[in-house]
């Protein structure tokens, strides 16, 4: 029950910033913007010490941890790869106009014989 108080306050931590951005509209961007990081900043702060606050910070270090594991390629393969799939979509695009004016040629000359005149 605690939890849920301490994430309701959070939210309305949050909207008081958002809030505080519309009713401060006289006064300078830059502190209305500060008044919108202080209340998000706030309720962060206030959502990460309850229970699901805890577990998310454990899942986001686990996931840092993970992302370090993955065996990232190299500019050489990243650029031969991406040469493929450019090479692909050429051919692709090819093939597809060509069935396209095939089907066109067939249906509008051969069948319905609209581009006699």
């Amino acid at each position: 029950m605690a939890d849920k108080i301490k994430f309701a306050l959070a939210l309305l931590l949050v909207a008081a910033g958002v809030a505080g951005f519309y009713l401060l509209s006289a006064q300078p961007t830059v502190l209305r913007v500060l008044v919108v990081l202080a209340g998000v900043a706030a309720g962060v702060a206030v959502a990460w010490v309850t229970e699901p606050g805890r577990r998310f910070a454990v899942f986001a270090a686990d996931a840092v941890t993970e992302v370090k594991k993955v065996v990232w390629p190299t500019r050489k393969e990243t650029l031969q790869t991406t040469g493929i799939v450019f090479a692909f979509v050429v051919v692709m695009a090819i093939f597809l106009w060509v069935a396209d004016k095939s089907l066109e040629w067939a249906l509008y000359d051969l069948i319905l014989g609209w581009r006699h005149s």
